[in-house]
């Protein structure tokens, strides 16, 4: 399970969603379609995979 988070500038969670993926390059274009459908893509955010490395990070 990934895991994608998106905060507002005042730390309030926006989105926090899990989601499955097979690989790490899968997981990203996952999490960048679900930024991208919610708006958030100018938001802080960051998706990370179930070690807890970090594939994508916006501030």
């Amino acid at each position: 399970m990934y895991k994608l988070t998106v905060f507002k500038k005042d730390g309030k969670k926006l989105l926090d969603q899990s989601f499955e993926a097979k690989t790490d390059d899968e997981a990203k274009d996952r999490g960048s379609q679900i930024l991208h459908a919610h708006a958030y893509e100018n938001y802080t955010y960051r998706c990370t995979s179930p070690e807890g490395k970090l594939l994508l990070f916006h501030q």
